[in-house]
């Protein structure tokens, strides 16, 4: 038989490891209820033109996606529409394409690229794909006539 002193150590140093424990718990669920909030905030005023002016007003760009609007989980195309600051259309430019959810941290599942200069300032976008539905940006640095600029487009997918 245990004497009390022993029973009464025992159930101390089992409620000091429960509250521990319990604490713990709690900051963790706070942590995830944090990045909840975190991963479905999206700011109430983006703008999600399909037009958008470069950072530095040097080109206004367009795209255009293959299926007429973006798709989720489909691989697909997009034609991107590259003018200057006079309207005319951008000749020969070398384009750079990245992408990523802000919300998540992560970028495309694949990697898009300008694979031909359709004339007329046109460029045929490969290899697009959004994995799920949410705030994406697509980014475009696009380098002309001694030029750099870049231009980033707001999308709001449905999964």
């Amino acid at each position: 038989m245990r004497s009390t002193k022993t029973r009464s150590k025992t159930t101390r140093i089992l409620l000091w490891a429960g509250g521990i424990l319990g604490g713990l718990a709690l900051i963790a669920a706070a942590a995830v209820g944090v990045m909840i909030l975190r991963m479905n905030y999206v700011p109430p005023d983006l703008d999600y033109s399909t037009t958008r002016l470069s950072d530095q007003g040097v080109y206004t760009v367009s795209y255009t996606a293959s299926s007429g609007t973006v798709p989720v989980n489909q691989m697909h195309r997009w034609t991107l529409h590259v003018e200057s600051a006079d309207g005319l259309p951008v000749e020969g430019a070398d384009i750079t394409v990245d992408g990523d959810m802000p919300q998540h941290g992560h970028g495309l599942p694949t990697r898009p690229r300008v694979t031909r200069d359709l004339g007329g300032g046109d460029y045929l976008v490969e290899g697009m794909k959004f994995h799920m539905g949410g705030w994406w940006v697509m980014d475009f640095t696009i380098t002309a006539n001694g030029q750099q600029d870049a231009v980033h487009f707001n999308m709001l997918l449905k999964p």
